[in-house]
C-alpha cells in the first residue's frame, strides 16, 4: 500500500515555498542574512564539523574491521539487489559526479594560484603539491564517511527491523516510540530542508558549468537568464527520467555516464604527460595519507585566514547537507550487503575513483600552467567553470571533449536531480520506497526553484554560504545516528553470542527505553523478530 501524505510533505512545502518567494521577492535581503548567518555558523561551529566529519570517518572504519562488519544490512537471507559494478556507479549518480566535472580542474588549480593557508609560494612546486593534497583531503575518504554513516543507518534499521526508510528511524534506539511523534517528523523536516540546500548547491554547480561551456563551445552568453533557462530545460528532462524509475532511468543513466567519464579521463591520460600524472598521483597519495591527521583538525586558529571557510568547512558542511540525500539513496539500492562490504564499497572505491579522476584533470592542468601550455592557474581564479573547458583545449579534439563534457554534465544534472526526487519523494511520504509520480514531480520542481533563487541570490557564493548555514543541525543529528547504530549493534552481537551473521541467526531488535504513550513491554518482546517485508 502506497504511504500517505501527512505533516511531513506539507511543512516541507510550505517553508520551500516560503523560502523560495523570499528569494524572489527580497533577494537582496536573503543574500544579507545568509552572509550574516555564514559569519555566525563559523564562528561559532567550525570546530564542531571539522570534528564530527573526522569522527564519521573513525567511526565507520572500526566499524568495517570489528566484528559487527559481518551483520548484514538487511535480513540474514538477503543479498545485492544490483551488481557490484552497477552499484558503484549509482554512488557517483546521487550528485557527486556533477560536482567532479565542476571542481576536477577547477579546485586544484585554484589552489595552486592561492595555496591553502599561504603555505607555500603561488604558482610554485610547493603550490602544485599542496593543491593535490588538499584536492585528496576534500574529495577522499572524509566525505565519503559521511556518506557512509548515514547510509548505513538508515539501511540497517530499514532493511533489517523494518523501522522504514527515514532519518528518523535511525534513532530508535535512543527515543524509543517518540521516533512516530513529533520529534521524529522535525528530525525529517530538518534532513529535507538540508537536501534541498545540498541539492540546489549541486544544480547550481551544474548550471554554471553548463553555461561556461556552452560559452567555449557556442558562444552563449554567461548570464543569469541563460543559467535559469538551463535548469528550466534539465528540470523537464530529469522528471521524465524520474517517471521511469529507478531500476531505468537512474540506472541505466549512470552507467552511461560512468562509461563516458571513463572515455573522457582515459583520453586525457593518454594524450597528456601520462608519466607525470602517474608520478603526481603516487606522490600525492603518499602525502594525503601521511598529513591526513594534520589536516583532518587544522583550521588556522592563530592566523587571519579565510581559507578554511572558503574550502574545507564549506565542503564539510557540503558533505553534510548531501547525506539525507545521498545516504537514502544509497541505503537504497544497498540492502543484502554486508556492513564490512558496504564500508569499503562505499569508502574505498569512491576515493580511488576521485583520487584518479582528480589527478587526471586537476595535474594537467598544473602541469600546463607550470610548463607554459596555458595559464589554467589565471582561469580558475577569474572564472572558475571555464578552467575545464581550457584544459581539454590544450590537449587534441579539445572541441570533441568539451562536446563530450558538456554531454556529461547534462547527464549528471539530470541523475543527481532525478534521484533527489526519489530521495525526497520518499522522505515526505513516510519513507514510501516508491513515491508517487506527482510527488516527485512536485520535489523536481522545488529543487529547481531552490537552484534559481540562489543562483540569483549571489552564484557561487550564495550556494555555498546556503550550504554551510543549513547543515548545523544535521550535524548534531548526525552525531545522535552513530550513538544510535552503536547502541542496536551492540544490542544484536550480545544477543547472539559467537560469529555474526549465518543464515541461521536472528538478532533480537534493539529496544529503547518507551517513552510516553509507547507500547507496553510484552508488545516489544512479542516484536523482537522483524515482520516479513515486501521490499
Amino acid at each position: 500500500m502506497r504511504a500517505q501524505v501527512g505533516p511531513v510533505f506539507y511543512v516541507s512545502i510550505a517553508l520551500s515555498v516560503l523560502f523560495v518567494l523570499w528569494g524572489s521577492l527580497f533577494t537582496a535581503n536573503l543574500s544579507e542574512v545568509f552572509t550574516g548567518a555564514l559569519n555566525f555558523v563559523i564562528s561559532s561551529f567550525g570546530w564542531l564539523y571539522m570534528l564530527a566529519v573526522t569522527a564519521f570517518l573513525a567511526f565507520t572504519l572500526f566499524l568495517a574491521c570489528s566484528r559487527y562488519g559481518q551483520i548484514r544490512l538487511g535480513k540474514d537471507s538477503d543479498r545485492p539487489e544490483f551488481s557490484t559494478v552497477g552499484w558503484i556507479a549509482m554512488l557517483f549518480a546521487a550528485g557527486v559526479g556533477l560536482s567532479f566535472l565542476f571542481w576536477g580542474v577547477a579546485e586544484p588549480a585554484s589552489h595552486f594560484a592561492t595555496p591553502p593557508f599561504g603555505m607555500a609560494e603561488a604558482s610554485s612546486v610547493d603550490a602544485a603539491q599542496l593543491s593535490m593534497q588538499y584536492t585528496f583531503f576534500h574529495w577522499g575518504l572524509h566525505p565519503w564517511a559521511v556518506y557512509a554513516v548515514l547510509a548505513m543507518a538508515i539501511a540497517y534499521f530499514n532493511f533489517r527491523w523494518d523501522r522504514g526508510n527515514l532519518i528518523s528511524a535511525t534513532l530508535y534506539p535512543l527515543l524509543g516510540d517518540r521516533v512516530d511523534g513529533p520529534i521524529g517528523k522535525v528530525v525529517d523536516i530538518l534532513g529535507i530542508v538540508a537536501v534541498l540546500f545540498g541539492v540546489a548547491t549541486a544544480l547550481g554547480l551544474g548550471a554554471l558549468q553548463l553555461n561556461g561551456g556552452l560559452s567555449y563551445v557556442f558562444g552563449v552568453p554567461v548570464r543569469d537568464g541563460v543559467q535559469l533557462v538551463i535548469i528550466a530545460v534539465l528540470t523537464v528532462a530529469f522528471l521524465i527520467s524520474a517517471a521511469t524509475g529507478l531500476k531505468r532511468g537512474i540506472y541505466y543513466l549512470s552507467q552511461l555516464n560512468m562509461g563516458l567519464a571513463l572515455v573522457l579521463a582515459l583520453f586525457i591520460l593518454a594524450v597528456g604527460p601520462t608519466a607525470f600524472l602517474f608520478d603526481v598521483f603516487t606522490q600525492s597519495l603518499g602525502q594525503y595519507l601521511w598529513e591526513l591527521p594534520r589536516m583532518s583538525f587544522f583550521l588556522s586558529v592563530w592566523e587571519d585566514s579565510t581559507w578554511a571557510e572558503n574550502w574545507t568547512l564549506f565542503y564539510w558542511a557540503w558533505w553534510v547537507s548531501w547525506a539525507p540525500f545521498v545516504g537514502a539513496f544509497i541505503a537504497r539500492i544497498s540492502k543484502g550487503r554486508t556492513i564490512r562490504e558496504f564500508v569499503f564499497g562505499v569508502l574505498i572505491v569512491p576515493s580511488i575513483v576521485s583520487f584518479l579522476w582528480f589527478t587526471i584533470f586537476g595535474g594537467s592542468a598544473i602541469f600546463l600552467s607550470l610548463n607554459g601550455g596555458a595559464n589554467i592557474a589565471e582561469t580558475a581564479v577569474d572564472n572558475l567553470p571555464k578552467a575545464l573547458f581550457d584544459t581539454l583545449a590544450a590537449f587534441p579534439l579539445g572541441e570533441v571533449t568539451a562536446v563530450l563534457a558538456l554531454v556529461l554534465v547534462t547527464i549528471f544534472f539530470i541523475t543527481s536531480a532525478d534521484s533527489a526526487t526519489f530521495v525526497l519523494g520518499s522522505m515526505s511520504t513516510n519513507g514510501d520506497p516508491d513515491p508517487a509520480g506527482p510527488i516527485k514531480i512536485i520535489w523536481g520542481v522545488v529543487v529547481a526553484m531552490f537552484a534559481s533563487v540562489l543562483l540569483l541570490a549571489g552564484g557561487l557564493s550564495a550556494l555555498q554560504t546556503a550550504t554551510i548555514t543549513a547543515a548545523v543541525p544535521l550535524v548534531i543529528v548526525m552525531i545522535g545516528v552513530c550513538v544510535a547504530l552503536m547502541k542496536a549493534l551492540s544490542s544484536e552481537v550480545r544477543a547472539e553470542p559467537g560469529p555474526v551473521g549465518p543464515a541461521s541467526a536472528r538478532p533480537r531488535a534493539p529496544v529503547a527505553d518507551p517513552g510516553p504513550g509507547a507500547a507496553s513491554r510484552e508488545a516489544h518482546e512479542e516484536s523482537d523478530r522483524p515482520p516479513p517485508t515486501d521490499q
